[in-house]
């Protein structure tokens, strides 16, 4: 009797507390651990595609020890929802974007500093290194924990009213965005007005016109079909979106050892299986992106970016002042003195 009270305390310390965690029929003898992955994204995108790899693998490997679950399109949990289903222990890993991760700990904004990356490799340098570790450290103290950070490219920007440019078109427009302070500023340094909307009602959004246009990737523009909605594309690059693999950390300190190197070894792979992928998928479907009629595309040029980037500058020097963490707000202070000196030469 004590045994089996110890083997039911393990299942709800590894599967939280919320009885929409546990899947008790499929708990057996053998120790079934059961993850439950929610995200907000198609299947077909970078991150649907690798959630689904990531389950391949790990249920192959454990011999079915260990099952995942997944859950995409906002099935389970909306991106308004998912991280808190997340600490209640009601969903045990989610994928969200970098900037809805902001509310707990804002150095995650980082991310969303306009043409602060040239390229995937920037990101990976920053997501893999220090500035990566140290946003774990700051996520572990609210309770979670990051297993990796996926990629989905960079932002275009999308509109329904004009072409976009030069910076002075993006005056008395709106925008849809993520919850992110720097997003707002972004588009209030050019004359814009933002909303913050969660991803499942952004098609709606832009249907019924309650904004003119959005920001985001190749891939969320055209597996969501918002193209339906819009009449004119820049290829900027503005922008870039990742995605930061979140658990709960205790759940996840809770996990035999033997299982949890499993996981783990699994997310290294997906990660540069997924990064890889994004870059296809990137390119593909921006292809697919110019052959719809109706869309207009207009590719910015490098002078034209970089006139961009300039005119968003007050997006940094807002993020600059605000930081309060000393490693973040070293590497941000250098590349807003880099880019400064640049100007004035």
């Amino acid at each position: 009797m004590k045994s089996m009270t110890v083997w039911l305390s393990l299942i709800v310390l590894l599967l939280g507390c919320s009885p929409r965690a546990i899947d008790y029929d499929q708990v057996g003898a053998h120790d079934k651990l059961i993850i439950r992955f929610s995200h907000v994204t198609g299947e077909e995108t970078p991150k649907g595609l690798a959630a689904k790899r990531f389950k391949e693998i790990v249920e192959t490997r454990s011999d079915g020890k260990i099952e995942v679950q997944v859950f995409p399109n906002s099935t389970l949990f909306s991106d308004k929802e998912e991280l808190k289903a997340l600490k209640r222990g009601e969903i045990q890993l989610i994928a969200p974007a970098t900037s809805k991760v902001s509310p707990l700990v804002p150095e995650a904004l980082l991310f969303d500093l306009p043409y602060l990356f040239h390229n995937q490799d920037d990101v990976w340098k920053i997501a893999d290194g220090p500035i990566g570790e140290e946003l774990n450290q700051l996520l572990e103290k609210q309770g979670y924990k990051m297993l990796a950070v996926w990629d989905n490219g960079f932002k275009q920007l999308t509109n329904n009213r004009h072409p976009i440019e030069r910076p002075e078109d993006f005056k008395d427009l709106s925008f849809r965005i993520m919850p992110s302070k720097v997003l707002a500023k972004q588009f209030e340094s050019v004359g814009s007005t933002s909303m913050v909307l969660a991803f499942d009602e952004l098609y709606t959004a832009l249907e019924q016109g309650h904004v003119d246009g959005e920001e985001n990737t190749v891939s969320n523009i055209y597996s969501k079909k918002l193209y339906l909605t819009q009449k004119y594309m820049t290829k900027s690059d503005h922008g870039y979106l990742g995605y930061f693999v979140l658990t709960q950390k205790e759940f996840w300190e809770a996990i035999p050892p033997e299982q949890r190197e499993l996981l783990e070894q699994a997310l290294v792979e997906v990660t540069e299986w997924e990064r890889n992928l994004a870059l296809d998928i990137d390119i593909k479907e921006y292809e697919a992106l110019k052959a719809i009629q109706g869309l207009e595309i207009y590719e910015l040029s490098e002078e034209e970016k970089q006139q961009w980037r300039e005119a968003f500058y007050l997006t940094y020097e807002w993020f600059a002042s605000q930081t309060q963490d000393e490693i973040i707000k070293g590497f941000i202070t250098e590349i807003f003195e880099e880019g400064t000196s640049s100007k004035d030469k």
